[in-house]
Order: structure tokens, then sequence, then C-alpha cells
């Protein structure tokens, strides 16, 4: 902790290091490129503004998920007399990431988080990508008709929902069970889903399909080794979108489980962490930036097929 404690509460002067250590290194990369001319330092300094400009939007882009890390480890006395979000009056502390972990049910949220997601995934795409083909391939009024149908059923809310969803749940013996929500997601993430990469298969040209039918592929064929590679941004889209919608879910994972243990992160954290009007700030700030950085870095990693996906997938259907 005499690490840590010294890395937080030096936390801002690091944090200019580091930002001075990128501007220099990037200064000097750009001189042992093209030279220290006057030409390349009044580069520089035109250059300087713009960087400013940007480095003041990133701040506060980011400035929400520092509070976060920063109060993750403040003591109760810092955190609520007369708070200051940046800095740390008293010494940091790890107790309240040891009460998240050791007195909750954290690891088995995350655990349960991961399997309803992944498979609610293989199930949306399953059902999603035949389906959105064939209203794709539909021709006429009415595949445009019923895929615009289709998708208002993702526009249900599930207040209305979850009382006869409820009862089917029951019926099939799956209450209090992750099963449950691996039964119930895929009635809202695969007419959205349907309805994203019906867009997308539009702009497959029907030719190449064709083509690949004269080769000797079945339908089943030419949907396998032409549509799909050509839709793989749709895809990704698709499994991004399935995924985050069931870690955000929240009315029917608490209608559903009821035992603690069971229960996914988006019911889990706050039932464990909010008692009454009594708010556990530092692990519900830490719990949610656990499963933030990783959400986040998904995000990013498939920025480019994310935009791909809804832009093109939305444009071309």
């Amino acid at each position: 902790m005499g690490v840590l404690s010294w890395i937080l509460t030096n936390f801002w002067a690091l944090l200019v290091v580091a930002l001075a250590g990128v501007v220099g290194s990037r200064i000097a990369w750009r001189v042992r490129k093209y030279g220290a001319t006057r030409e390349e330092f009044s580069y520089v300094l035109r250059r300087s503004p713009f960087y400013l400009v940007v480095l003041t939007f990133c701040f506060f882009a980011i400035a929400p998920f520092l509070i976060m890390f920063l109060h993750t480890f403040k003591t109760d006395g810092d955190l609520y007399r007369r708070p200051q979000p940046f800095v740390f009056r008293q010494e940091p502390t790890i107790e309240h990431l040891d009460a998240l972990f050791n007195n909750t049910a954290y690891l088995d949220f995350i655990r349960n988080s991961i399997v309803v997601g992944v498979a609610v995934v293989i199930i949306t795409l399953v059902l999603s990508l035949p389906a959105a083909y064939a209203l794709a391939r539909l021709t006429g009024r009415w595949g445009e008709r019923a895929g615009i149908l289709m998708f208002l059923v993702y526009l249900v809310p599930p207040t209305l929902l979850f009382i006869p969803m409820f009862r089917i749940v029951v019926l099939l013996g799956l209450k209090d069970s992750p099963m449950s929500l691996i039964v119930v997601y895929p009635s809202f993430t695969v007419p959205f889903s349907m309805w994203l990469l019906q867009g997308f298969f539009k702009a497959v040209p029907p030719e190449l399909e064709e083509a690949a039918l004269v080769d000797g592929y079945n339908r089943v064929g030419a949907f396998l080794r032409v549509v799909l590679p050509l839709s793989l941004p749709g895809i990704i889209s698709t499994v991004v979108f399935t995924f985050t919608l069931t870690l955000h879910e929240f009315i029917y994972g608490l209608v559903f489980i009821a035992n603690t243990s069971q229960r996914t992160l988006s019911v889990g954290v706050p039932t464990e962490l909010i008692l009454g009007d009594v708010y556990f700030w530092q692990p519900l700030l830490a719990a949610a930036l656990i499963i933030a950085i990783p959400v986040g870095l998904a995000y990013n990693l498939f920025l480019d097929s994310l935009v791909q996906g809804f832009t093109m997938g939305a444009v071309k259907g």
C-alpha cells in the first residue's frame, strides 16, 4: 500500500510529468525526423493551440473516470467533509476494494454477467443472422414492412412485459437462475440485431451470391463464404451492442432472480451496496469502474467496425 499511496498522493504531479514526457518525445521525434529548423519550430508553435484544445476536451471526457478511480481509495472522512474530488487530504486506503471483493458477491456478479452475455450473444446471432438475411433478400414491400414490424418489438418497454415474462419463467422452472435471463433477453436483442444486420446484408450485391452459386455453392454456402465475411463490421457491432445491453438491463434481472449469488452486475451491485438511503460510494464507484474499463477498451478496439456497422447498415437499410 506504501507505493500505491505515494502514487495516489502525487497523482497529478505524475500525470503532468507523463504528459510532458509524451509531448517531449513527440517533439524529439519530429526534430530527429525533420531536423531542428526554423520551419519545424514554427510548425510546432502553430499546432500547439490545437493540441491544447484537444487535451482540454480529453480531460473533461476522462474526468468522471478519474473521479471514480480516486474516490475508490478515499476514506469516508475525506469523501464527505468538504470534498475535493481530485485531491487526497487523508491517507488513501484500500479497505473499500477489500469490502467489495470480500464482503459482497461481486465476483459472482461478474461471472453471471459474462455467462449470460455470451449465451445471449450466441442465441442472438443464431436467430438474427438467417432472419436478417431472409428479410434482406425478400423483395417487395413486405420485406421492408416485416423488418420494421419486428424492430418495433424492441421498442416495447420491459416495464410492460416483465409480468407476463415472469409467469413464463415460473412455468419453465427457471426462477432464481441466470437461465431465465438467457431465455428472456433475446426477446429484445434479436429484433434490433436483425434490423441492423438486415441493412448490412442489403449492402452486399446479390451478384456476388449469384457468382458463388454459379461456382457450385448452394445458398447456405454462398451466405457463409460471401455474405458473412463482407458483413463482418455489422456482426461485430451486433455482438458488442448485444453484450453491452445484457450488462445494463435491470428490470428483468431484478424481478426474475432473488438469490444474491445468481444475480448479474446491473442488479447485484446496487442491491448490495445501496441500503435504503445509505450509499457505499467508494465500493459502488470501484464496481462501476472495473466493469467500465474492459467495455471501453472493447468499444475502442472495434471502433471502426462499430462506426461502419451502425452508419453503413442504417444508410443502406
